[in-house]
């Protein structure tokens, strides 16, 4: 097949469960490939001799590598081809933002469609399933050393599992009652089914790393207590687990005020919430619609979101805004929140908002919103759950003295991850802020190799390049 026939193949979509259907559950929204759709997507690749793709993955993948072996139909090869640089392709394949790295890189994409990388690393996943392959690799004979990682999220999972492959003794401590960190508790099944997270915890087991829940690291067992019960060093990857607050009049102590990631937490966890009908989400990314579309599966029929920009300077993932809008939920484009209005009891009436304008870019490079005078509005709501981002909490780090950015991040060396703590290393939203699940997976692989540096008395920085993605608030 010539380049122009490639080409001509238009990019092959997936099967996705009908609006009516799906928000009757969390039924997985997306369906996977088949073989023939896989390999005519395969097809449309270039593979160039300098794969912009490859740059725009934070991991690094091999893509016109597995795209390759794929479309020759060596499925296995394939897969194995992705785990050379990544630990979870089950996980990254489904919720990474594809259209903004790897896909966003794609020289398709310039006159046309991307390939669908994540659709087809997907499918390689989801055939190892089908066909009953094992997707575990061989782990290291023990070499007497152990190791902590405080956080079961992607970043922690890669850490323990890159240690473990190589002989040490690893344990994860995660606060939560139920194993993932974020991927559990922050991202609803329909986006990522909980058996794609238990694989990735019997993957961990096999090699030995031990999972304690409900334990956490600054109240229950402190960071200095893990040294002195013998673990050579910690890697702290704990999330960004705080709601960010709007900041206006009204927003604490108001019954019906919840914060994005709290509500996810408890929904995700198990509690049953009726929140109302009338549901306002207030912010733009991913976090936001994950809401908005949980609120929608747990009874509230009158969902929308409140965004101060348009349409265009949306952080979230093209994908999830046009899942939404198909559910029925409304986006109210140019309006912000300035106060929350209550009844006597203290109980949530409204939600008065304003007009906004666009102005110059901002350090972002999205055009600063301005108010606009007089334009106040009010929206009934019985709801109103702000979704703005999310800050780092320092329980973990109790009487550990470690050192912080200004926006409240871990202080590390960017080459290595380790912090102002020689034994101590930070990684994944910890470092970064709310970022991307791949990106938390890279930042694990760089604090694995730090941590097994230190805890073999080598060099930690010889050969090593600055770590990606440092500066991201």
């Amino acid at each position: 097949m010539n380049t122009k026939e490639r080409l001509a193949i238009p990019r092959q979509h997936p099967k996705e469960l009908a609006p009516a259907e799906r928000i009757k559950g969390f039924a997985e929204v997306t369906a996977g490939y088949d073989e023939a759709t896989a390999l005519l997507e395969a097809n449309r690749c270039l593979q160039c001799k300098k794969p912009a793709c490859v740059q725009g993955c934070p991991i690094r993948n091999d893509i016109p590598g597995f795209i390759g072996l794929l479309r020759e139909k060596k499925f296995e090869e394939a897969y194995w081809k992705v785990r050379e640089t990544s630990t979870m392709p089950s996980v990254c394949s489904r919720v990474c933002p594809h259209e903004f790295q790897c896909e966003g890189s794609c020289v398709r994409g310039k006159s046309g469609e991307p390939v669908a990388i994540g659709m087809l690393e997907r499918y390689l996943t989801d055939w190892m399933v089908a066909n009953r392959k094992s997707m575990n690799q061989a782990c290291g004979l023990p070499n007497g050393r152990k190791a902590a990682i405080v956080g079961s999220g992607p970043a922690g999972i890669t850490a323990a599992y890159l240690l473990a492959h190589q002989g040490y003794k690893c344990t994860i401590y995660e606060a939560l009652p139920v194993f993932g960190g974020m991927l559990s508790v922050g991202i609803p099944h329909y986006r990522l089914p909980r058996d794609i997270i238990g694989a990735e915890l019997a993957s961990l087991k096999s090699c030995g790393v031990e999972i304690k829940l409900g334990v956490t690291i600054g109240k229950d067992k402190t960071l200095n207590e893990l040294r002195e019960e013998g673990c050579g060093a910690v890697f702290i990857a704990t999330g960004a687990h705080s709601g960010k607050r709007l900041g206006i009049e009204g927003e604490q102590g108001t019954k019906g005020v919840l914060h994005g990631v709290d509500y996810l937490r408890r929904v995700l966890t198990g509690e049953e919430m009726n929140i109302g009908r009338k549901v306002v989400v207030v912010g733009g990314g991913n976090v936001a619609i994950d809401v908005a579309r949980t609120a929608l599966r747990t009874g509230s029929d009158q969902v929308f979101i409140l965004y101060r920009r348009t349409r265009e300077e949306m952080p979230a993932s093209k994908e999830e805004i046009r899942h939404l809008e198909e559910e029925g939920v409304r986006i109210e484009f140019l309006a912000a929140p300035v106060k929350i209005h209550a009844d006597a009891s203290g109980k949530l009436t409204g939600l008065e908002c304003v007009r906004m304008g666009l102005g110059e870019p901002d350090a972002s490079g999205r055009r600063r919103p301005v108010e606009q005078a007089g334009s106040n509005f009010i929206i009934e709501a019985d709801a109103v759950i702000p979704a703005i981002s999310q800050t780092v909490q320092h329980e973990a780090d109790a009487g550990a003295d470690l050192q912080l950015e200004s926006w409240g991040t871990y202080k590390v060396n960017p080459r290595t991850l380790q912090t102002t703590v020689p034994w101590i290393f930070a990684g994944g939203d910890d470092v970064l802020g709310p970022q991307t699940a791949a990106k938390a997976v890279y930042q694990g692989k760089v604090a694995a190799e730090s941590m097994q540096r230190y805890m073999e008395g080598l060099d930690l920085e010889e050969g090593r390049q600055l770590s990606c993605y440092m500066v991201t608030w």
